[in-house]
């Protein structure tokens, strides 16, 4: 086949496939906003309520909502069937605080918008410059952009659990300081953590949202090790799971969870100060790279630069 040809056939296959996807994304997405309608219609009919003069919605929440549908339709089309897989990227997603209920289809969906769209668009701009790519090098810029956009969804949510992972080694310490008042003031431990969930509410809201939603799982009829159990999942972390673990012999055991919670609290709170020194002799390191590359090539210069200059001038004039 002629390569003047290969590269048009591509680019026409790609972006068919990328119509097609979109067009049953926007199938899909149709679909669910009027399944939509319908259930709302039927709870504000039984609900009684007269929604004929509420004020329209705006368009730009309604685009957003769509795009929205859109994404989770293709991702439910194009994602991975294993449940195992489902369960696990649901797992990671709730740990870096997404938890709205087609979160797993919108980040599926979100990953195969991300390898189509940026290699369709590289191949729309390749065909109308007027000076064309080699197809070699078409060929290597598709794939490395297609590349690049499954990754980045992945390396997004990584981030994203890391810096909730951070944020909340950072607020449990205080979380439990406040604990332990409210159960030695009397309080009983649930009453305490939902009183500690709301007094955190600004200055901890992740461990604030942590703890409201463990307080909602045991509102529900949920028991309290299980909740505790769910909270240890939900954040991944060490800390946490053995704070749920010491709780529950307390619990079982009649032990004294003022005290538990104080002895814990020392303990997270020294961690706190180790990794803040770790963090503190790290930096010399850190800074060794920027300092050799950006900042001591310039104070040579303007150290060294006058004296070359006057050297410069006084060669000159030996030679004359």
């Amino acid at each position: 086949m002629n390569q003047a040809m290969l590269f048009p056939l591509l680019a026409s296959l790609l972006a068919f496939a990328s119509v097609l996807l979109l067009g049953l994304g926007v199938v899909g997405a149709r679909r669910e906003a009027e399944r939509s309608v319908r259930l709302r219609g039927k709870v504000a009919g039984f609900a009684g309520l007269n929604t004929a003069g509420a004020p329209p919605e705006p368009t730009r929440k309604r685009l957003g909502r769509a795009l929205a549908e859109l994404v989770r339709s293709l991702g439910a089309r194009l994602g991975p069937k294993d449940q195992d897989s489902l369960d696990q990227t649901r797992l990671d997603l709730i740990r870096a605080g997404l938890r709205g209920p087609g979160a797993v289809q919108a980040f599926h969906g979100a990953k195969a918008a991300f390898m189509l769209l940026p290699p369709s668009l590289f191949l729309a701009v390749v065909w109308v410059l007027p000076q064309a790519l080699s197809l070699q090098l078409t060929v290597i810029g598709a794939l490395t952009l297609a590349c690049l956009g499954t990754l980045a969804p992945g390396r997004w949510l990584r981030r994203r659990m890391a810096e909730r992972r951070l944020a909340l080694l950072c607020e449990l310490p205080d979380a439990l300081d406040l604990l332990v008042v409210c159960v030695e003031s009397g309080m009983g431990l649930d009453q305490a953590i939902h009183r500690v969930s709301e007094e955190l509410r600004e200055s901890a809201p992740v461990i604030s949202a942590e703890l409201r939603t463990m307080t909602l799982e045991m509102r529900a009829g949920r028991q309290r090790q299980q909740a505790l159990k769910d909270l240890a999942e939900r954040t991944g972390i060490e800390d946490v799971q053995s704070l749920v673990t010491l709780l529950v012999q307390a619990d079982t055991f009649g032990i004294s969870v003022a005290r538990t919670l104080r002895v814990y609290s020392d303990t997270l709170r020294t961690g706190r100060f180790q990794r803040a020194e770790e963090t503190a002799a790290k930096l010399p390191t850190k800074l060794l790279f920027p300092l050799v590359l950006c900042i001591f090539p310039v104070l040579f210069v303007v150290l060294i630069g006058p004296a070359v200059i006057q050297l410069m001038h006084v060669f000159a004039k030996m030679g004359q």
